[in-house]
């Protein structure tokens, strides 16, 4: 098999169409079924439905393309790193995020450490789960990976042994939503029995969802809530928010534009505050000169 076949078929996956994919190919439209032919000969498995207008995707094919296009990504994150190494260049350091802290966080904190120039945010990483960026890690699809990390005892069903850690910074997960007319919060904690609270929620076993449970548990007054929706995301649950669905708990580097403007308000006190640290993560098997120079220069944060 050959990577330019799996090149073809994210082509022809995303025109639906086999001339269009050949001519972005820049080969003859016959040339071009045949390599797709070889490839579905070579998976054992029909990947393109053809008695569809536009083309469709088998069930195979849809899980064929998720896999063509992580293979093309790493061949291509390879082939970058080998020539600068060839070429001589210093080396950038690839850093996984949430996307949340992209906008919030990162530029900040490379400014801080004089590093924005040799450490490039790894884009693909914005849709991540927690434990994607240790997968991650691993794979060394990345070099390092920065998470929010509960402050208190949490259970997280996530392995970071083969890794180590740098706090970095700190966050607040703050209780907000959207003012009435009167600037006053439409719905406010800790709700009651017979009123809960309209919360947009994270998943459960989230990172961000584990984090809100367990502090939770650990005050001593109780919390009515009902959960109006589940997202992984920061930003969705904020825009959720914005429009006046509930209230969720969302870093508060994140709101405080609309904090300031009035556009959202804390639906709670401070007691309702969760503690995050924000942790820079590495992978104790991979090391090269400009990893372990950042790393030796950085101070790990306590509170």
């Amino acid at each position: 098999m050959e990577l330019r076949w799996l090149e073809d078929f994210i082509a022809l996956a995303r025109t639906r169409h086999f001339s269009r994919a050949a001519d972005e190919q820049h080969v003859t439209q016959p040339t071009f079924s045949r390599r797709i032919k070889l490839l579905e000969e070579e998976m054992g498995v029909t990947l393109i439905n053809r008695q569809t207008l536009p083309l469709s995707l088998t069930p195979a094919g849809e899980e064929f393309l998720t896999l063509c296009e992580q293979i093309t990504d790493r061949v291509r994150l390879t082939r970058d790193r080998v020539r600068e190494i060839n070429a001589g260049q210093q080396r950038r350091i690839m850093v996984a995020a949430p996307q949340s802290l992209l906008p919030h966080f990162l530029p900040e904190w490379l400014s801080s450490i004089g590093w924005q120039e040799r450490i490039q945010p790894y884009l693909r990483a914005t849709g991540w789960v927690a434990s994607d960026y240790f997968q991650a890690l691993s794979r060394a699809e990345c070099d390092l990976a920065i998470c929010y990390w509960p402050v208190g005892r949490c259970d997280l069903d996530i392995d970071t042994r083969a890794c180590v850690h740098r706090v970095i910074g700190f966050e607040r997960l703050i209780p907000v939503t959207a003012p009435t007319d009167q600037g006053e919060p439409t719905t406010q904690l800790p709700g009651t029995y017979q009123q809960p609270v309209r919360w947009l929620a994270y998943p459960k076993r989230g990172l961000l969802g584990s984090a809100v449970k367990a502090h939770l548990a650990r005050l001593s007054q109780s919390s009515y809530l009902s959960p109006q929706s589940e997202n992984l995301y920061a930003a969705g649950i904020k825009e959720l928010v914005l429009l006046g669905y509930g209230m969720s708990w969302l870093p508060e580097r994140n709101v405080a534009s609309e904090l300031a403007s009035g556009a959202l308000v804390r639906a709670g006190d401070r007691r309702w505050d969760v503690p995050m640290e924000l942790r820079l993560y590495r992978h104790q098997s991979q090391h090269h000169a400009e990893l372990e120079k950042l790393w030796s220069e950085l101070p790990s944060l306590r509170l």
